[in-house]
């Protein structure tokens, strides 16, 4: 048995508890194997203990390689309870993320964008399977302007709270359309815990606490 393949197998899942067993595994068959050649060994030409001592050496390397991994792998749990709880106080407030989507809640939503000059800005909102929903246009102002959804299409019907696609787009100084910087807003409604990341719930959408931009009380 070579120790090449058994660390290859062993460190590509090393943050696994299959890695350690499997680990487990190889080390009791090749010290099974090591009793054999030593018992069956011809007393006239005695083995070279030296290959077999590196190979020993290797697994444990392996094995301290495995633990460490598991060790962090804990340590960034723990990190992301702490920020779980920390992230906690966020729920009730309202928020602003960079987001390519808007939640509707409670028949409004909100965004702010970012106009190089003063003039017009066109903002689009479609379900998130394309369909079109708002197409309007608003007056600008150079800098940051804001924008209040009530939540209606284009016919003035009211539509489901969720999660809508949303663009923002204007114009630069040579009069050719560009989009336009934003974020959405919304409330806190929870947080959730991933495999490695912190989402904020906004009703129906979630965004990554990376995208949090300001809290508002």
């Amino acid at each position: 048995m070579s120790i090449a393949s058994v660390a290859a197998t062993s460190t590509s899942s090393a943050t696994t508890k299959d890695a350690a067993a499997s680990l487990s595994g190889n080390l009791q068959d090749f010290l099974k194997m090591l009793m054999t050649q030593l018992q069956n060994q011809d007393p006239t030409s005695p083995m070279d203990t030296q290959s077999f001592t590196t190979e020993l050496v290797q697994f444990a390397s392996v094995e301290q390689q495995i633990n460490t991994n598991t060790s962090l792998t804990q340590l960034i749990s723990l990190t992301q309870s702490d920020g779980l709880l920390q992230a906690s106080s966020l729920v009730g407030q309202t928020v602003a993320v960079s987001a390519s989507r808007m939640p509707l809640q409670n028949g409004s939503g909100g965004l702010t964008f970012t106009a190089g000059s003063a003039g017009t800005a066109k903002i689009a909102i479609s379900t998130t399977a394309g369909a079109p929903v708002l197409n309007t246009t608003v007056d600008t102002t150079a800098g940051s302007n804001a924008w209040t959804w009530n939540g209606k299409d284009s016919q003035g019907n009211a539509v489901a709270d969720g999660s809508y696609n949303v663009t923002v787009t204007g114009t630069d100084s040579t009069g050719a359309t560009v989009s336009l910087p934003f974020a959405v807003s919304g409330k806190v409604t929870g947080i959730q815990k991933t495999s490695t990341e912190l989402d904020l719930l906004l009703g129906a959408q979630s965004a990554n606490i990376t995208t949090l931009q300001s809290v508002t009380k």
